[in-house]
């Protein structure tokens, strides 16, 4: 199911089915800049009624986070959910979810990291394609937007395939705490771990979320799928080896047809060269064709692309790469 594009007059309704939007350090003028902002596209702005609700987890309590998001799908006026922030916990949401609903009213739902577990799961249990882009927080930033609003605008508000290009610039900046003084980076743009030529269903998103669905109910089919991962600061060469061993372990891998990377954080200190030393190391990924330095994570900007969406890749050598993303 391929959910209606956003045009002027859409409501979009605002939920936090991970940390909660109270967290302190999201000030009020982030939230006016991102509530701005989305209306400045022609749009409207609604809010769950429990987003502001915060307990020891950072969220609110699962099932005020459940209510949220199943009014959110069942609300006739809201055409689109965009989550707030990420977070550790939207898993826990997933057997208390009611599938048949959001089937019935299949509607954009966007956002990134933690909501890796929630996209997935809805794309896997009802075919609903869902959307791995920007957080309401997101939004609220001031610089360096341009590029992940033009992506924002290419896979939801416009129709048809579309190619994926470098950013000119990156940053990893904690710009939520100092929104002026910023650092951009130059980017080298895409690499290729293995060449080739590859197609197929996109599914992935934040690994270490992902890699929490598997063995259950939740995690998508890896027939015919593309791989697209990315992981934050936590990560090291040791837990993403280890990671992605687990997924080659699963027993449809070989039905992979490719692995998409994002950008890593700097923290992580995995680059072209690291991914290159695990994809050597393990003959399973060695197989298939890899490429890396994709504008997709926890770095800005980042595009945003279909879970369920199809993606065509040609990786014959760095500058001869060529991405295109369609839902059909």
């Amino acid at each position: 199911m391929i959910p209606d594009k956003l045009k002027k007059g859409d409501v979009i309704r605002v939920i936090s089915p991970s940390r909660s939007l109270a967290m302190p350090w999201i000030t009020d003028s982030i939230k006016n800049e991102a509530k701005r902002k989305i209306e400045s596209l022609g749009f409207k702005v609604s809010f769950g009624a429990h987003i502001m609700e915060i307990n020891e987890f950072n969220s609110s309590d699962v099932m005020s986070r459940i209510n949220d998001l199943h009014d959110a799908f069942a609300d006739k006026s809201v055409k689109a959910i965009l989550t707030s922030i990420g977070g550790f916990n939207s898993n826990e949401l997933l057997p208390f979810i009611d599938y048949d609903l959001i089937k019935r009213n299949p509607k954009i739902f966007c956002g990134y990291s933690d909501i890796t577990a929630l996209q997935n799961a809805i794309y896997s249990k009802t075919g609903l394609i869902t959307y791995y882009g920007p957080h309401f927080f997101d939004f609220g930033e001031i610089k360096g937007f341009d590029y992940t609003l033009d992506y924002f605008k290419k896979c939801l508000m416009e129709e048809g395939p579309f190619e994926i290009k470098k950013s000119e610039k990156w940053s990893n900046d904690r710009w939520g705490k100092d929104q002026e003084n910023r650092t951009f980076e130059n980017n080298e743009g895409f690499y290729v771990v293995n060449p080739g030529e590859f197609n197929g269903t996109i599914i992935g998103g934040n690994l270490v979320t992902f890699h929490s669905l598997l063995g259950s109910e939740y995690r998508p089919t890896f027939k015919d799928s593309v791989l697209f991962l990315e992981e934050d600061y936590d990560e090291t060469i040791y837990t993403l080896n280890r990671n992605l061993t687990s997924l080659t372990l699963q027993p449809d891998f070989s039905e992979v047809k490719g692995i998409v990377f994002g950008r890593f954080q700097p923290e992580s200190k995995i680059g072209e060269k690291e991914i290159k030393m695990i994809v050597k190391n393990n003959s399973s990924l060695s197989k298939i064709p890899i490429i890396g330095g994709v504008d997709f994570g926890h770095t800005t900007p980042r595009i945003t692309f279909p879970i369920g969406g199809k993606v065509f890749v040609s990786a014959k050598a760095k500058n001869k790469i060529k991405i295109i993303i369609e839902e059909h």
